[in-house]
């Protein structure tokens, strides 16, 4: 009883004290706090705390403050709080000169970091983490110069977050700078746009317990030294461009618990052995490294383990999947894409002792069929297995496991499923089975789907009706399988849909207006489909999509003037290809598209083989800069016209610089913050072949004019395209010389001028292009001897073929310099030259009225090019794989079928 009542006595004082202390607010520090929220920017409705304060309760009572006995704030925490703008008038908090902890972190500010925060001398704790810490972009930033005297007198500092701020500092620079926080513990600086190299100098700061410098591009070794950090728990080094090989003494420091060195591709040597040290280690994350050898088996004696990544790494060797029984704390495993055969066949092994995994990802592991332990992982939310040899059905347990929310089993040879999918797991989201051989009807979408793939298997008929909740699903593809029918109806549900491919099938009808019209759709496909009727012109001003494409359907009428509006528009693709002449393609009549070169991001247009006329000229002002980011430009096969003038190239800027090349086509899900692989492929011409693009990377750059029926000079604007990888306007009406500044063009690997009335010699500076290895300037006026000595002897004479004053290899010549016929025709001592009286008369008739049609031809140059431009567009659409060359013989010009 004594022993209860005292208890009741402590418990009450201690409550009594903590209410009186927490009531306890100086005026003065209230009016401070008032002030600085008044002269804040925030969004009431997401705030938390700052919307709560007001006068009528004490300021230690406030959420985010933390008072002293005295009623001083000691700290104030307004993270996530929706603040927006800038740090001007906030200077009251800089009053507050008892304050220890300041986290203001994640918000939205977007200027310098004031260096008035130096004042709070006090402070043991600072976060100021930008909001976009994992984006590319950066808030706000503290100037390179400043960063010492932002740091000098914060020297009680304990621990500091920078990350996101742009700080853009050399490594002695912004090391020697940190050398004033001599008790500091925890450092968090990711994206903060620091160089190297990694200074050794850090090895000073002798308490650092937890180091994170992810994102910064360090290009450097990491300095052995940092052995000598003998507190450390957490490093983190994840995409920092380190180079070289990990110092291996590093790993002997007995403290670490959670190491990450992920995403450094020039990181490389055997593996490291040196882990069964480690007691304390909880988290290990080498992916995508450059490291080699045979799986390490010290792993299997870390008990402590919770989370194991060595994916895309080098690593080799048999593995058996009961070898993790010991690891009982281990819930996520990424074995992914190395060279390890797993063993997942566990039948004599109590499947009650496999680790409770939630992520679990074997992609790659050359597996031969579903783990069977994987009934019993009742709190697995992540599973990928793709990219392996599992074959037959799909078991129906695997759509029971309760808390599955991404299911990847893409790449396998899958044929069918096993019982029905009507149970599906309410919580499933993420979906793929691309690239199987699934067929028939697609199954049944998850309840509230997210993200689902089914493209590259063999499925006939999508469901035109479903009982599933789309209104959230941002991704969906049925695309190369062969659906017959119309696109459903219940896409118009989805109003939250980023990517939609549907590309490959056999839909047809007309496009939904309804796809048009989304605010958050990014990019649609519906390529070489049926699609009849004119695309929809009801783009909306909230327009968000940067990929289009319309290849390869029976689509008429001008394209919509509302495309204008998509303002982030980067690919427009509404081409078709000459190998569906047979069975249709687009038809779309217009003139040429000038009013979306004022959409500063499009970077890839093609309107091939449709029936655009006119020229191509526009009013625009070059100081506008149209077309600036364009890298692949396919206008071929079309009806424009007209001279092409020197400004209108002037303005290409992207084709005459060397971009970085960031063909990285994943897209980010932000309801689960993964990454997931998306291909958006376009087709293009180059030499003599059509490519299909995955990826449109930068570097890749596409001229084609050709068939059409352009004249004049070829600009000399044009020449400053050092950076073009295909030139094409084969099958025009060009004329006037080659320049002799096409040598500027130094990554030029196809050039194709055939079929123009060209004139003038062969310039020497085109032998100068090293990287050529196809050309074609046949059928031409060209005169003169081929340069030679050069590469230009390295092409087949058809290359030079059908320009009657050309001379030297590699066309071939006679002893005294004259062409050889090549292809010369029978003498009568080979062949029968009596004649046929009998057939005289009817010969005579044939050959009178043929020489209505073909007289013409023969002796009007005009009529002579323009029927073989128009056999040579028929021959190229019926056949397609079929290349069409020119041969001059007696004077007299030939058309030649090459297979």
């Amino acid at each position: 009883m004594k022993t209860t009542l005292l208890s009741f006595l402590l418990c009450y004082f201690f409550i009594y004290h903590t209410l009186v202390v927490s009531a306890k607010c100086l005026q003065d520090q209230q009016s401070l706090l008032l002030q600085f929220k008044n002269n804040l920017t925030f969004d009431s409705q997401s705030s938390t705390k700052l919307k709560l304060w007001n006068e009528n309760t004490a300021c230690c009572n406030w959420s985010g403050v933390t008072c002293n006995n005295e009623g001083h704030v000691i700290g104030l925490d307004l993270s996530y709080e929706s603040i927006s703008g800038g740090f001007d008038n906030v200077g009251s908090l800089f009053s507050l000169q008892y304050l220890q902890k300041l986290n203001l972190s994640y918000n939205n500010f977007n200027s310098p970091i004031p260096m008035e925060i130096s004042k709070l001398t006090r402070l043991v704790s600072l976060d100021l983490s930008s909001y976009d810490s994992y984006s590319k972009e950066q808030a706000s930033t503290i100037y390179n110069r400043n960063l010492p005297t932002f740091l000098q007198n914060l020297t009680s500092l304990k621990q500091l977050y920078l990350d996101g701020i742009n700080i853009s500092s050399m490594g002695k620079e912004w090391g020697n700078a940190l050398l004033s926080l001599r008790d500091i513990q925890e450092l968090s600086m990711s994206y903060c746009g620091l160089s190297g190299p990694l200074d050794s100098s850090l090895t000073k700061l002798v308490n650092l317990s937890i180091i994170v410098l992810d994102w910064n591009n360090f290009s450097s070794s990491v300095p052995e030294t940092f052995a000598n950090f003998k507190n450390l728990t957490t490093l983190s080094l994840s995409s920092c461009g380190l180079i070289g090989t990990f110092p291996q003494k590093i790993f002997q420091i007995e403290t670490l618990s959670i190491i990450d060195l992920s995403f450094n591709y020039d990181l490389h040597g055997l593996f490291l052995n040196s882990l069964s040290n480690l007691t304390h280690l909880t988290s290990l994350g080498l992916s995508h490294n450059n490291l080699s050898g045979e799986f390490p088996s010290s792993l299997f004696t870390l008990p402590s383990l919770e989370l194991i990544d060595l994916s895309f790494n080098r690593l080799n060797g048999s593995l058996e999947l009961d070898k993790f029984l010991k690891l009982k704390n281990l819930t996520t495993l990424d074995l992914s894409y190395n060279n390890i055969s797993i063993d997942v066949n566990v039948a004599d092994v109590d499947l009650s002792l496999i680790p409770k995994f939630r992520y679990l990802s074997l992609a790659s592991c050359n597996l031969k069929l579903f783990p069977s332990f994987l009934i019993n992982q009742s709190t697995m939310f992540s599973l990928d297995l793709s990219n392996n040899q599992i074959q037959g059905k799909i078991p129906n347990w695997i759509w029971k496991l309760q808390d599955l929310i991404s299911l990847n089993i893409s790449h396998n040879f899958l044929s069918s499923f096993d019982g029905s999918l009507q149970n599906l797991t309410s919580v499933l989201k993420i979906l793929d089975l691309h690239n199987n051989k699934l067929q028939g009807t697609i199954p049944s979408f998850p309840k509230h789907p997210l993200y689902l793939d089914y493209s590259n298997n063999n499925f006939s008929v999508v469901p035109q009706y479903i009982v599933s909740s789309i209104s959230s699903m941002g991704f969906l593809s049925f695309s190369n399988n062969n659906i017959h029918g119309r696109i459903p109806d219940y896409l118009c549900n989805a109003s939250q849909l980023q990517f939609l491919d549907i590309s490959f099938n056999n839909f047809f009808g007309t496009i939904p207006p309804c796809l048009i019209t989304m605010n958050f759709l990014k990019a649609l496909s519906m390529r070489n489909n049926v699609l009849t009727g004119p695309i929809p012109d009801i783009f909306p001003n909230s327009c968000a999509i940067t990929r289009l494409n319309f290849h390869g359907n029976q689509l008429h009428g001008p394209i919509p003037r509302s495309l204008s509006r998509c303002s982030s528009l980067e690919v427009l693709d509404i081409g078709s290809s000459s190998i569906q002449y047979l069975t249709g393609s687009n038809q779309i009549i217009d003139f040429f598209p000038c009013f979306l070169n004022s959409i500063p991001t499009l970077s890839v247009l093609v309107l091939r083989d449709n029936k655009f006329h006119g020229s191509i000229e526009y009013s625009q002002s070059v100081e506008n800069k149209p077309w600036k980011m364009i890298q692949i430009m396919d206008i071929a096969f079309n009806n424009f016209n007209g001279k092409l003038a020197e400004k209108y190239f002037k303005t290409w800027e992207r084709m005459m610089h060397d971009d970085d090349d960031d063909a990285s086509n994943f897209i980010f899900v932000p309801w689960l913050y993964i990454k997931s692989y998306y291909s958006f492929s376009i087709t293009v011409t180059c030499k003599g072949q059509k490519l299909e693009l995955v990826k449109i990377r930068k570097f890749y750059k596409v001229i084609d004019f050709s068939s059409n029926f352009f004249e004049g000079p070829i600009p000399l604007s044009l020449m400053d395209f050092k950076e073009l990888y295909t030139l094409n306007f084969s099958n025009n009406g060009l004329t006037g010389e080659i320049p002799s500044s096409i040598g500027n063009m130094k990554q030029l690997e196809s050039l194709d001028f055939s079929n123009n009335s060209l004139d003038g010699e062969i310039p020497a500076q085109l032998a100068s292009l090293s990287f050529l290895s196809d050309l074609n300037i046949s059928l031409n006026h060209l005169v003169g001897k081929i340069p030679t000595g050069t590469q230009l002897q390295s092409f087949p004479a058809s290359s030079f073929e059908g320009n009657d004053e050309l001379y030297g290899p590699p066309l071939i010549e006679k002893q005294d310099g004259e062409r050889k016929d090549l292809h010369p025709q029978p003498t009568c001592e080979s062949i029968v030259c009596s004649i046929e009286w009998n057939f005289l008369s009817v010969e005579l008739g044939f050959v009178f009225g043929l020489g209505m049609i073909i007289g013409p031809i023969m002796f009007w140059k005009k009529w002579r090019v323009g029927y073989w431009k128009l056999a040579d567009r028929i021959l190229c659409k019926i056949f397609p794989w079929m290349h069409l060359e020119y041969a001059t013989n007696r004077g007299k010009t030939y058309l030649v079928l090459r297979w």
